[in-house]
């Protein structure tokens, strides 16, 4: 079958309810690396898949994963390994969405969370997805049973070895039975990955397909820091800062899209919502409203939005991240149609800036940190919008209004002046734009972060300095600490390549991190504690010296007091 020919996935010989929740999430036909996939899986062969993040591959192991346990029941009958938190909960997401017809729980876990949650939901789910180290820590302390698993999937194997997790990877395969069904996907095939393929996989069927790149380079990519509970207002300030045509506003949820709708009307913004529960007729009057130009604004959620096509969308703004790659390129596709320029602009709470930053180095594209608009850029825009319909009115030659000044002039004994002055504060009050000069800038202070997150690139390593520091964490042996451990809690709440990561040295009570500075700034502006093996630890500078005597022997002799 050609790699370009829709597969559709009524096609695939899925189970009906799985069929009826694609059909509703407004998805028709497989991606490539799906359509190449599922077959393979829904016949019980062991798999390696070759695809890139964002082709779609959530999908191509989930949907015959979440098939062969449709019944439900537990223990867990399928497990799901991700390399990150971010990555384990978007594809817990993923699943739920998937399976909202059938009768089986999906348990999360990851570390920094709270293990009494995790434990409860361990001892009801059919599917677990998480991350490798805590995944062992619930099967060490007998919280996870493995003996019923038929579905083991390994997600971005690659990613695993690069953070240090390859040996727990295989300590969890060997606890499964021999009989269960390995998926696993990687977007390169290192020869440490293709040690544990030949190890733990039974005569596995490879799919690698190159998918259409995801091009995104026409549209201008931007985020703005903004805290969860304020992302109403930042709307609001970015739709009266920036000069726009049509905006097109994602929300993850439909009870958000009437939220949202509602607050900006009572604003007084011309705005609709477009969701799954509106009917055809219903969805056609927004669009037809939308392309008319008789509202500016549009709340959709991803599922309505599948399919839209509005030459004059000058903005998508993403009120919620979306849940993976490629849902983001579905959602800024919407802006910058036919040969226009487009904007898209993503808000990010303050812990959700390395979600962007997988997201650019998927696309490999810079997405730039902007402010939300300050009380004076929005002042300042509005007089200058006065300014241009005033222009505007200039060149028109008018006799009527000539005549009619004229015998105004006459009645009032009024200057020419006075008259303009008058009918410009009349226009500004009806355009409800302020005339006074534009102060300082003013920005909300949940704008203000304490410190300026860098702009995010694509490069996955950037040129840093030679000279290398240490990060000093007060946690070592004695609580179990692996290197791995280390290297993961950076990558995953500090949003740092695991390649950027040096030398790690661990002591009884204490580790040090050799990272470049440049990547010592990065994680302490981020960040001023991380999760290590359930504990919350500070992370600071070590002070020059603290590792000097490291070289000459295991423990470090300190000068008696």
């Amino acid at each position: 079958m050609s790699e370009s020919t829709p597969v559709p996935f009524a096609d695939l010989q899925l189970d009906p309810a799985l069929l009826m929740a694609i059909e509703a999430l407004g998805f028709e036909n497989a991606t490539p690396i799906q359509a190449a996939a599922v077959p393979v899986m829904l016949e019980g062969h062991d798999i390696i898949g070759r695809a890139r993040t964002g082709s779609g591959k959530t999908a191509a192991f989930g949907l015959p994963l979440l098939h062969r346990v449709r019944a439900g029941g537990s223990p867990p009958r399928a497990l799901v390994m991700a390399p990150t938190r971010e990555l384990a909960l978007q594809v817990t997401e993923a699943l739920r969405s998937f399976s909202n017809k059938l009768p089986l729980r999906i348990a999360t876990v990851y570390g920094g969370a709270p293990y009494p949650q995790q434990i409860r939901a361990l001892r009801t789910a059919t599917v677990v997805v998480g991350t490798p180290g805590r995944l062992l820590d619930h099967l060490q302390r007998g919280n996870l049973k493995l003996g019923s698993i038929e579905v083991f999937v390994l997600d971005e194997a690659d990613e695993m070895l690069r953070m240090g997790f390859i040996d727990d990877v295989s300590t969890l395969l060997a606890a499964t039975p021999d009989s269960r069904q390995v998926a696993l996907f990687s977007a390169t095939m290192p020869p440490e990955i293709r040690r544990i393929a030949d190890k733990h996989l039974n005569d596995p069927q490879e799919v690698q397909v190159e998918g259409r790149a995801m091009t995104v380079d026409h549209i201008e990519q931007e985020w703005m820091r903004v805290p969860s509970r304020n992302k109403i207002e930042a709307l609001q300030r970015v739709l009266q800062g920036r000069a726009h045509e049509a905006v097109l506003v994602f929300s993850r949820t439909r009870a958000g899209c009437a939220e949202i709708a509602d607050a900006l009307t009572r604003r007084g913004v011309a705005v609709d919502a477009l969701h799954g529960d509106l009917s055809q007729p219903a969805r056609e009057r927004v669009l037809n409203r939308l392309r008319s130009k008789n509202i500016e604004v549009v709340i959709a959620t991803d599922v309505a939005a599948r399919g839209l096509d509005v030459d004059h969308i000058t903005h998508v703004i993403n009120l919620d991240l979306p849940m993976d790659t490629e849902t983001y390129v579905h959602r800024i596709g919407r802006t910058g149609r036919v040969g226009r320029k487009g904007t898209a602009i993503t808000f990010a709470t303050p812990k959700e800036k390395q979600r962007i930053r997988r997201i650019a180095r998927a696309l490999r594209v810079d997405i730039e940190q902007t402010e939300v608009p300050s009380d004076a850029h929005i002042a300042k825009r509005h007089q200058e919008a006065l300014s241009a319909r005033l222009a505007g009115a200039l060149d028109a030659e008018d006799d009527a209004a000539s005549a009619w000044l004229d015998a105004f002039l006459s009645e009032h004994s009024k200057s020419a002046l006075d008259v303009a002055l008058a009918a410009i504060r009349l226009l500004a009050e009806d355009a409800e734009t302020s005339l006074k000069a534009v102060e300082e800038e003013s920005r909300p202070s949940w704008s203000r972060p304490a410190c300026r997150e860098s702009n995010v690139p694509y490069a996955p390593l950037p040129n840093e300095p030679e000279n290398e520091v240490q990060l000093f964490i007060p946690i070592g042996r004695r609580s179990q600490v692996r290197p791995q451990d280390i290297v993961g809690a950076l990558a995953n709440e500090a949003g740092i390549d695991g390649r950027r990561i040096g030398k790690v040295i661990i002591l009884d009570h204490k580790t040090f991190v050799g990272v470049s500075r440049a990547a010592a700034t990065e994680i302490l502006d981020g960040l001023d504690r991380i999760q290590i093996r359930g504990q919350e630890v500070l992370v600071t500078l070590a002070r020059p010296g603290s590792e000097m005597d490291f070289s000459r022997s295991r423990r470090p002799r300190f000068r008696k007091r």
